[in-house]
C-alpha cells in the first residue's frame, strides 16, 4: 500500500504550509513557539514525516495570518478531487 503522506495531493500541502511560513517571515522555531508545538514537529510536517491534523492546520495557518480557505481553494484548483456518483 502507498503511503499516504506521499501522495501528490499530501505533498501539496505540505509544499503550501511551509511557503505560508517563509512567505510570513517565519522560521521553524518561530512557528513552533506560535503553536506550542517543538521545532522538529514543525520540520517533521514540512518533510512528510508526520500527519497533518486539521486544527493543526488551522492553527497553522491563521499563525502566518492566512485563512485557512484560501489555502484549500488554491490546493483544490490545482489538484482537484475525485468525483464520486451515488
Amino acid at each position: 500500500m502507498p503511503d499516504p503522506l506521499q501522495h501528490p495531493r499530501y505533498r501539496a500541502l505540505r509544499r503550501a504550509m511551509a511557503a505560508m511560513r517563509k512567505e510570513a517571515a517565519l522560521s521553524q522555531v518561530q512557528l513552533a513557539e506560535r503553536l506550542h508545538l517543538g521545532q522538529s514537529f514543525v520540520s517533521k510536517i514540512e518533510r512528510g514525516r508526520a500527519y497533518i491534523e486539521l486544527a493543526l492546520f488551522i492553527d497553522w495557518c491563521q499563525a502566518c495570518g492566512v485563512r485557512p480557505g484560501a489555502i484549500l481553494d488554491g490546493l483544490l484548483a490545482r489538484h482537484p478531487g475525485r468525483t464520486t456518483a451515488g
